[in-house]
């Protein structure tokens, strides 16, 4: 486990606010209390392959589903690995998909990029919790933990709290209704923003829907991927 993520700074909501840390020997890919491991960190259970985009998905009949999950699930094996207990993306192919839907929900994900690395984590389906390097032209310095394609909304983090390429970074998503609140490595980058609906403007964003790993072509890393629902 990252040093990060040793210290990292669990606020959990129970009507009250109370804090709690990571146990420093916890080994990774072992939830904390509270939250469920998405990622096992031996193989790709849980997960899927992408299938258009949800619209899209909706209109599908359950055999046309089916039949484009399953081509999907190939294109996922060919380019998604567990590997020294991280998922490993090799540059092609398509995003990393939950197979479950969720609604609102506290999320911690580890993840590392490489020099020009541009990423992302999809909420209920959609974009996205921008990842990349900030030295890429269209960061313009600009760090990671955005919601990338607001376009009323803010959309930029209120700070750079990247750690260098190369190393890793921990995120903290927490997401009620359409309101998002994202920390990197333990600080506030993003507060109670709004999350837009990017493949259907006027409407709001779906009320559940799968987690997306997202890539750009480049090679990415995610570990330590833990999940707790709200309100159940």
């Amino acid at each position: 486990m990252t040093k990060t993520t040793r210290t990292f700074m669990l606020i959990c909501f129970f009507g009250a606010t109370m804090i709690c840390t990571l146990p420093a020997g916890a080994a990774d890919n072992t939830p904390p209390p509270g939250f469920m491991a998405l990622f096992n960190g031996k193989d790709l259970g849980g997960w899927k392959g992408l299938v258009a985009d949800p619209p899209k998905r909706a209109k599908m009949s359950a055999e046309e589903l089916a039949k484009e999950q399953k081509k999907a699930d190939e294109s996922m094996r060919a380019h998604w690995k567990a590997e020294n207990g991280a998922l490993v993306f090799d540059g092609k192919g398509q995003s990393l998909c939950t197979a479950k839907d969720y609604a609102d929900f506290e999320l911690l994900v580890d993840w590392k990029i490489l020099k020009d690395g541009d990423s992302g984590i999809y909420l209920r389906g959609s974009p996205q919790v921008q990842i990349w390097d900030p030295a890429v032209p269209a960061a313009q310095g600009i760090g990671s933990g955005g919601l990338y394609n607001n376009q009323k909304n803010p959309s930029k983090p209120s700070a750079n709290a990247d750690n260098p390429v190369g190393e890793w970074n921990s995120f903290r998503i927490r997401m009620v209704g359409d309101k998002v609140t994202v920390y990197l490595n333990d600080r506030l980058v993003v507060d109670n923003v709004t999350l837009e609906n990017y493949w259907e403007r006027d409407k709001l964003i779906y009320p559940s829907g799968q987690i997306e790993l997202q890539n750009h072509g480049n090679t990415l890393y995610f570990k330590n991927i833990y999940l707790k629902e709200l309100g159940k």
